[in-house]
Order: structure tokens, then sequence, then C-alpha cells
């Protein structure tokens, strides 16, 4: 260990002041993205510091509840020594995207001067120094308040937590490298999030123009690497370009595992792994990687330097997640499918069908054979059927008589364009003049009732012509697919319940 020196020894204008802080259960969050998501704690760490996420670490107090003295100091480079007069100090690295950091107790404390740090923007380096730590049903007013002070510094490695000096009362926590290093893979290959794409990007994460970093982990023997790193419906590949050198990159899995698997890769471009022996024992170095992966890839790497790269853990949660994502998929599969089937009275139609903005479901309710065979016609025959059955529906109306009617339904038999008081507004014009003229008769329909409308709500009866002009204005539609099918579903509900004896007759005509 450096030499210890006295804490006090630097300038106070190279950090804040002592401010106090409300700390909660013993503890308060270092973290330079407010509110991001982690592993938690009890995973890594020691009776002071508490590995979390690569944008945070829990600090841990003697006071449960209460105020702590707390002090930030930037450094403009690694200390040299250890500071004296500390209880306790460890040290972790942080990715800081935006160059700010907070101290905030674990149920909001918070104090100005502890809340968005001007820091070094990237991977920085957190020293922890703590001394005092009493719990309150020990503390008396004669004991001196509980202080935490923060030194940072900017570094390009990050390498893992360390206890710098031990607190001789402090426990001794159980480490959880494999729970760790599943977090890590599961936190590089997340499912699709359900945040709306529209939203704007934390500035927090904002890591836009920050260099690359170099993961460093050390191991006293030298330790095989695996070829092949599987996450699911990804993998890690490593391959070797000399005896000391491997290129990392990411791509899809051969066989992956969810139902609809991932294809965007936690990193499009390759990153550099050194393996180096030496007097001091083995070296790997991961270099080129984004500072915000490189926590989760040094456990990783934990795990396999420690476990010969032949276990992987993570898989199980991840074959778990995708038999229940698998599950979900089918479930919702099935739901569509009854779903389709009363929409459109059994399987689902062509895609160009259930494309359509018109009548095609309607049509399917009361005569599906009718529908796919209007499909199945070819385009020339469908503008035929389409023309028949608006004819059939002005007849079975009365408008056959009326001259601007016959005009416009001439002109749609001789593939003419109809007026344009049918072609625009969806026709809007010629449904007014069709109300309001007085030579157009007005009679009305009993309609069968829909299945799949609520009895309360159903229409029952209406004007005929009213029912059959739709049929008509069908005619503008360019598409004849969608003029046939409109043209025939309204000209059946035009014959009301002398529905089934049209429905024959358009099956006849179809031949």
């Amino acid at each position: 260990m450096a030499e210890l020196v006295d804490a006090d020894h630097r300038d106070p204008a190279s950090g804040s002041s002592w401010t106090s802080l409300s700390v909660s259960y013993c503890q308060y969050e270092v973290t330079a993205v407010p509110g991001a998501s982690g592993m938690g704690i009890y995973m890594l760490g020691d009776d002071l510091v508490h590995v979390v996420a690569p944008y945070q670490f829990t600090g841990f107090c003697g006071i449960h509840t209460g105020w702590i003295d707390v002090r930030v100091r930037v450094l403009p480079g690694p200390p040299a020594e250890v500071d004296s007069g500390w209880d306790a100090i460890s040290e972790a690295s942080l990715w800081s995207p935006s160059g700010r950091l907070s101290v905030i107790g674990l149920m909001g404390g918070t104090a100005d001067a502890l809340t968005d740090i001007a820091v070094p923007r990237g991977l920085i380096r957190v020293r922890v120094h703590a001394r005092n730590r009493l719990h309150e049903s020990v503390r008396t007013d004669d004991d001196p308040p509980e202080q935490h002070e923060l030194h940072i510094w900017a570094v390009s490695e990050e390498t893992p937590w360390r206890t710098v000096l031990a607190d001789p009362g402090g426990r001794d926590w159980e480490q959880k490298p494999t729970k760790a290093a599943e977090w890590a893979i599961l936190s590089l290959v997340p499912r699709p999030s359900g945040r709306p794409t529209t939203l704007p990007p934390d500035p927090y994460e904002d890591d836009a123009g920050l260099p690359r970093v170099t993961v460093v982990r050390h191991r006293p023997a030298p330790v095989e690497v695996p070829d092949v790193l599987p996450a699911g419906d990804l993998e890690a590949r490593l391959e070797r370009v000399d005896d000391e050198t491997l290129l990392w990159s990411w791509s899809t899995a051969d066989e992956p595992l969810f139902p609809r698997p991932l294809v965007t890769l936690p990193d499009d471009e390759p990153s550099t792994v050194r393996l180096m022996s030496g007097p001091d024992g083995f070296t790997l170095r991961h270099e080129g990687v984004l500072g915000r992966h490189a926590l989760a890839l040094g456990l990783i790497w934990d795990h396999l330097l420690d476990s010969d790269g032949g276990s992987h853990p993570w898989m199980t949660t991840l074959r778990e997640q995708a038999a229940e994502a698998t599950a979900l998929a089918e479930k919702y599969r099935r739901l569509q499918a009854e779903r389709d089937a009363k929409r459109w009275g059994g399987a689902p139609p062509s895609d160009r069908v259930r494309r359509l903005f018109g009548q095609a479901a309607s049509l399917a309710r009361i005569d599906r054979r009718l529908l796919d065979r209007v499909d199945a016609l070819p385009a020339a025959r469908q503008r035929e059927v389409a023309c028949w059955a608006a004819r059939r529906a002005m007849r079975v109306a009365g408008l056959e008589q009326i001259g601007w009617i016959v005009d416009a339904l001439a002109d749609a038999e001789a593939d003419h364009p109809l007026p344009r008081s049918f072609t625009e507004q969806g026709g809007a014009a010629a449904f007014r003049r069709l109300l309001s003229d007085p030579e157009v008769p007005h009679t009305t329909v009993r309609l069968p009732l829909d299945p799949e409308v609520p009895s309360t709500l159903a229409v029952t009866e209406m004007l005929q012509q009213a029912a059959a002009f739709p049929a008509l204005l069908a005619l503008a539609n360019d598409d004849p697919l969608a003029a046939a099918i409109d043209a025939v579903y309204n000209a059946a509900i035009a014959h009301g319940t002398d529905r089934d004896h049209f429905l024959a007759d358009a099956h006849t005509t179809l031949g």
C-alpha cells in the first residue's frame, strides 16, 4: 500500500466543502446517471462500496437514518499517496457520459452542493474515504460526525473495484461474480424497450464523441479464453490474430432463442483483446470498448478467467426468458387467430384483402366464400362484378330511372371517369343530391342483424336508397378489388331481407 499521508493536505478549493446529506438504511448512491437501473447491491463490494452499474455504486454508512458529512474532490490525476486519518478506503470506476456526478441518499436525500458536480467526462475513478461510521444506537453527542470524502480523477482503463484500506471492524461480504456476470450479459443484450422512440435520449447518457476505453484484468497465471461467447440471440466471437491477440466482435447467433430474435448488436465495431504474460502474471487487455460497456465486459471477463471460459450461467436465464416469450407469442397467435376467425368468418383472407379499408370484413361475415371468389378474379372481371352489383343495387332501390344516376352508372360501365361529385370527398356532394332530389323515391328496407353489433345499437331499418347508393360510389375506387367488394356488400345490404337471394345471384354471375 502507498504511504499514508494527512487527509487534509490538499487545498480545500480543489473540491467542495463538507455538506450534510440525509441517508437511510445505512446507504447513499454515487451516480452519474440518476435513475439508471443496475444489478443491485450485495453482489460485488466490501464494507464501504458496492458496485451497482456502469454509472453508479452504493456507499455504506454507519448511521442507519440521519445525517452524514460528505465532501467531493476532483483531482487532476490519480493520487500518488493514500490519505491517512480514515477508517476505510475503497474505490471503483464509473462511466460519466455527461461529466456530472451526484451523491444522493438512498431515499432521495439530496444537497445542492452534491448534485451535478462537474467531473471529467467519460471513465472516472472514484475513491471513497470514510471515518466515524457509528450506528445511532451507539453514537453519543461526544462522537465526531460521520464523514465520507470522494476523490475523483479521469482514467482510460476500467479496472476492478478494490479495497484500499479495510475497516478493522467491517463485515466480510460474500462476492457473487457469477451472478454479476449474468447481469452483465443481460445488460448488453436487453430485450427491446417499451420506451417510445419519439422521446429524446436522456442527456445524462449522451456519450457522443467520447473515446473508447480499455478493460484490464490480471491473474497470477495464464488462462484460456473461449472462441465464442453465447448470449442468447447474439454471440461474441473471438478470432485469434496471433498468439497474444484476438479480435472480439458481436454477431447474431446461428440458432437464436427468442421467437422475435434480437438483431441489433451491442457494438457494431470490433475490439481487440490482448493476452500478455510477464513476471507479475497474466494480464488481459480488452481495448477499444464502449465506455458504457466497460463495467459489464470487465465482469464477464472476471467470470471467464476464473471459470476457464466454459461456464455460461446466463444462458439458463435467457432460455427461461425465451420459453416465456415463446409461450406468450403462441398465446397471442391463438388469440389473433380467434379474432381473425370471428372477423373474417374463418381463416384470414389474402394480405391484399386484409389491407383494404372498405367492406371486406363485412362481406366476409355474410358470405366468406363470395369474398374469396371475388379476390381470385382478374382485375378486369372484378371491375365488371362491381358494375353489375352497382346496377342491381340501383334497380332494387328504384334509382335505375333517375337521370343523373343512370348517366353515372353508364360512365362507369363504359370505363369512363365518374363525375366529380361522385369522386371528391367520398362522394358527399352526390349523396346530398340523392337525399334532396324530389324524383328519388323513399322506401325503407329491413336489415338482418349483424352478430358483431350489440342488439341495443343495431340498426334494423333504413332508407333503402341510402343503403344502395354506396354501391355506385364504390365504382370511383381505382382498385377494382376494393370496388367489387364494396359494391357487392352494399348491394346486398340494399336488398334487405332478400339479401341471400342477391348473394346467390352473385355466385351465379361469377360462374
